[in-house]
């Protein structure tokens, strides 16, 4: 059975216990836990330390999931460029395969020059055509790249 850096398995993760073989099950009977005479409070005790112990075995999980995700954000991040356009700018815009102006793969991949119009929050902007007209959409500003004439 697969098993995570610190040992335990998937099932435990999942379903709180160790899978195991049938012929190692040992279920206590009321009739066995009455002759170990055990009380109430103890058996009660007994389970709750049982849930404990699966809670903070989960929690690592969570902590280690976590941790994993903010080392691969970092390390991710150290390598993104920001992409800054100022107003007035002459872009190129990139045809994507979904798009309609799409036209094969040999066709070019950028169309334009556009200029920019306004520049938006979170790496969008606003493109005009040359001759002035504005599109209704913003771009991403992944999609374009600047344009040297």
């Amino acid at each position: 059975m697969a098993r995570t850096s610190t040992g335990a398995t998937p099932y435990l993760l999942v379903c709180g216990t160790e899978a195991v073989i049938p012929a190692k099950v040992d279920i206590l009977s009321l009739r066995i836990i009455q002759e170990a005479e055990l009380d109430n409070a103890e058996w009660v005790q007994a389970q709750y330390e049982q849930l404990a112990l699966i809670n903070e075995k989960r929690m690592v999980f969570v902590c280690h999931g976590q941790l994993y995700h903010q080392r691969m954000a970092r390390a991710f991040n150290k390598r993104v460029r920001a992409r800054l356009f100022q107003i007035g700018k002459m872009v190129l815009k990139r045809i994507f395969p979904h798009q309609d102006e799409y036209k094969g793969k040999f066709a070019p991949n950028w169309k334009g020059p556009y200029v920019v119009r306004k520049v938006l929050s979170g790496g969008a902007v606003v493109l005009a055509k040359m001759d002035g007209k504005e599109w209704s959409k913003p771009i991403n500003s992944d999609a374009i790249k600047r344009y040297y004439a």
